[in-house]
């Protein structure tokens, strides 16, 4: 499947993305480097080409990793998509927005928004060392820190793509407000937000409007964090320390078992997985440009990357939509 072009931006981007939250290991029951380096080397090998990441995923591990990983390859050819405005060390000094505590080798740290001028410059450069290159390519504000002007957090976006250190500007977990709002100061390539077939919110509006302003929309938990797999009504565990043991209640579990159930037969057709069958059908969704898919190893990176080659019929379409109704 051909690239696709990322908004208004000069980026190309593969319809599948490699996410690298579970890579960082904090909330997700701890990484292996090994595995980790062979998932990202497997995916671009395959296709996917994106990766993308967050300085707060494992504490800034994620990045380091996916620096590791890049070292030796064609850095023109890989698109480094990362964020900003997540600080855990206390360089906010008390500033920002609280957001919550996490657990990071046995110490509880609180965790604040926070994107004034000063700290994206400053987590740029971190970054920049980490990723060991010398531009990224979509640079995104994780969350909107209600405590700095949008303006002041775009402004400083601008300035890093005028001094050649990022290639493009995107936001996460904006809504039409504030995507509106940051608009006024700078042209928005993506927009980073939750969506899946149980979580389809985003198609009643923010769709509509990123589309009419051609923005670019990044899928993320496309896979509700594995829960659409299937594995997990099959297996059920988890480590004590993952965050998915409680992620997970949100959801009707046995619907979505059930639901799981009825679409199975369109995978085994198909002779895909549901994982396949739940990525090829989410990146064929209206305004979707590319979808965040995890790998903890290079089995799943290449079972990611075969998810790009599937055509559904309208039949099986209408069919999924139908029982997604049911859920």
């Amino acid at each position: 499947m051909m690239h696709r072009n990322l908004g208004k931006s000069a980026i190309q981007v593969s319809p599948i993305a490699l996410g690298t939250f579970a890579i960082g290991g904090t909330m997700w029951g701890g990484n292996e480097e090994k595995d980790s380096i062979a998932a990202i080397h497997a995916s671009i090998d395959n296709g996917v080409t994106s990766i993308d990441t967050a300085p707060f995923y494992g504490l800034g591990l994620s990045e380091e990793v996916i620096g590791k990983a890049l070292k030796d390859k064609d850095r023109s050819k890989v698109q480094l998509l990362t964020k900003f405005g997540l600080v855990w060390d206390g360089s906010n000094h008390g500033k920002g927005e609280y957001f919550f505590d996490v657990n990071h080798n046995g110490k509880t740290l609180p965790v604040y928004k926070f994107s004034s001028k000063e700290n994206v410059i400053k987590e740029v450069e971190e970054s920049l060392k980490r990723l060991q290159t010398d531009y990224i390519d979509l640079l995104q504000i994780h969350w909107a820190d209600a405590t700095t002007p949008i303006c002041e957090t775009m402004e400083a976006m601008e300035f890093l793509k005028q001094q050649g250190k990022i290639r493009a500007i995107g936001v996460s977990n904006y809504n039409v407000a504030q995507l509106t709002e940051a608009e006024q100061s700078t042209a928005l390539a993506s927009n980073q937000v939750a969506y899946s077939m149980l979580n389809r919110g985003i198609e009643q509006e923010l769709v509509p409007f990123s589309e009419d302003r051609n923005i670019g929309i990044i899928a993320y938990s496309p896979m509700e964090r594995g829960l659409l797999t299937g594995k997990y009504f099959a297996d059920g565990k988890l480590k004590q320390d993952d965050h998915r043991n409680g992620y997970f209640q949100q959801h009707d579990l046995k619907k979505v078992q059930s639901f799981l159930e009825k679409i199975t037969p369109i995978a085994e057709g198909k002779n895909v997985s549901l994982s396949q069958l739940v990525l090829g059908w989410t990146i064929q969704q209206k305004g979707i440009t590319t979808a965040l898919a995890g790998a903890r190893n290079a089995a799943q990176a290449v079972s990611n990357a075969q998810a790009m080659q599937i055509a559904f019929s309208q039949d099986e379409l209408t069919f999924i939509y139908n029982e997604l109704a049911t859920v």
